[in-house]
């Protein structure tokens, strides 16, 4: 990226000023090397974002920013619906509520290295994975509409997990206002069998050593200490959310011109939030991400009978579970006034500070838990919302690596089968449906996470709590 049209406001803060059509200016948190590496469509797509109507503040990008559909990867931008502001299907995404869920185990890395190989086996027997993959679950009509609405609630009423596992999700396990009846029927075929299945691409169930502590308090109030063993699932919405998507993208896109916006790019495809599509918008996004809820919810279910086959007794207990790709209605003080805002976050993940009223009353004290997957074979982390982090990017951190090359560079570059036998070489399993699935993920394929996470701290962000290891990787 050009640093010439920037100006740096700090030593992790990029602006790029309000010119042209730009209603606010653009905000890039990243260090200069993680800068010079973006693709100059990220500054292009900020300063696009920026052009919508009822955008407040400034049009961020995460330290993981790149190019993605009308919002980059890593971008946040909050609207406001008493200002003319619009709801953007393309700045949530095709995968919406995409998400990171952390469970403990309870158990120690000797003991799960001692299991390893065959933890690895019974894992991937149980846990449904890769393009098309379908579950033991078959929703008619009935159950879909109450899934939708219910979201990780209706999975824990029908046997998935308990009560005390809603506490430590995000919106406590269900986001109200989702309408069923705004999701197409196709978006609900597709997902009739999907439900417990972590589908493809760069999603992956992960058993995860803690290897550093970074900040002691936070670490205590998490449950976490060196050596201890977790598990980390990475998916969203699956079928159903991609086309909730497509059809919303479609249909914001014919109506633009009638209401008035001029869009910057088709990509950008919005409505107003107080117009019929932007309210039948958010209903459908909403149940996507109750979907996405109860998907994680019955993947931990699943992961949970798999380590007590291998660890008889075993008892996994959730740590937390945040998503990204979402837009959500918050409020947050802007320019001194507080604000009801629609916070889209597009490969970002929420990172409210310490004292929030929506955090579990034991991490009150140290922020939100912001979970952090590296890629393949590379680190993840646990973040903590850091005090202030609202007003820098409305409660916003990085979502991960962010990838340096596409899947077809990717493919080019890497075979399945060698990526495999390197990590296996390092002491990390993957077991994948796939060989093109992990040629495509290969680590090299995305940037150094430890330098995104290292920039989302020092730019205020997030805290960094702990460092996590890889021992097996399930991969779609």
């Amino acid at each position: 990226m050009d640093l010439a049209k920037l100006k740096q406001r700090g030593p992790f803060e990029w602006v790029l000023p309000a010119t042209g059509r730009m209603r606010v200016p653009g905000v890039i948190f990243a260090s200069r090397e993680l800068i010079e590496g973006m693709d100059a469509k990220v500054r292009e797509q900020v300063a696009n974002v920026a052009s919508l109507p009822g955008i407040v503040a400034a049009s961020y990008a995460m330290p993981d920013a790149h190019w993605g559909y009308g919002f980059p990867i890593g971008g946040v931008a909050a609207f406001d619906a008493d200002d003319g502001g619009v709801v953007s299907a393309g700045g949530v995404g095709f995968d919406i509520s995409c998400g990171v869920r952390t469970l403990h185990t309870r158990l120690k890395l000797a003991e799960v290295e001692a299991q390893q190989a065959r933890l690895a086996d019974v894992l991937y027997a149980c846990i449904p994975a890769g393009v098309g993959s379908t579950g033991g679950i078959h929703l008619d009509a009935a159950g879909m509409a109450a899934m939708l609405k219910g979201g990780a609630r209706w999975a824990v009423q029908e046997g998935y997990g308990t009560e005390a596992d809603l506490i430590h999700i995000e919106e406590f396990g269900c986001v109200a206002g989702a309408d069923p009846a705004a999701v197409s029927e196709q978006a609900r075929k597709r997902q009739r069998d999907e439900m417990g299945t972590l589908g493809s691409g760069n999603h992956y169930l992960e058993v995860q050593a803690v290897s550093e502590i970074f900040d002691a308090a936070a670490a205590k109030a998490y449950g976490l200490a060196v050596g201890d063993v977790v598990v980390s699932i990475h998916c969203g919405s699956r079928g159903l959310g991609h086309q909730i998507g497509t059809d919303f993208l479609r249909e914001m896109v014919l109506a633009a011109p009638g209401a008035g916006i001029a869009l910057p790019d088709r990509e950008l495809a919005c409505a107003p939030l107080k117009s019929a599509l932007g309210q039948r918008y958010l209903g459908a996004m909403r149940a996507g991400i109750n979907c996405a809820l109860a998907n994680r919810q019955i993947l931990s279910h699943l992961a949970r009978q798999a380590f007590a086959e291998v660890f008889p007794g075993a008892r996994l207990s959730l740590l937390y579970d945040v998503s990204h790709n979402t837009c959500k209605e918050e409020m947050h003080t802007v320019d001194g006034r507080r604000r009801r805002l629609f916070v889209h976050r597009k490969g970002a993940t929420r990172a409210f500070g310490p004292g929030h009223a929506d955090l579990p009353h034991e991490y009150a004290k140290v922020g939100q838990p912001v979970l952090i997957g590296g890629s393949m074979g590379t680190a993840s982390y646990i973040l903590a919302g850091a005090a202030g982090t609202e007003e820098r990017a409305f409660g916003s951190a990085c979502h991960g690596a962010g990838r340096a090359m596409s899947r077809h560079e990717a493919m080019r570059r890497w075979h399945g089968r060698a990526v495999v036998d390197e990590l296996a070489g390092r002491g990390i399993l993957i077991r994948s449906p796939s060989s093109r699935g992990v040629a495509e993920e290969a680590p090299l394929a995305y940037k150094d996470v430890g330098a995104v996470v290292d920039a989302s701290d020092r730019a205020g962000l997030a805290r960094k709590v702990v460092r996590l290891s890889p021992l097996v990787c399930i991969k779609g």
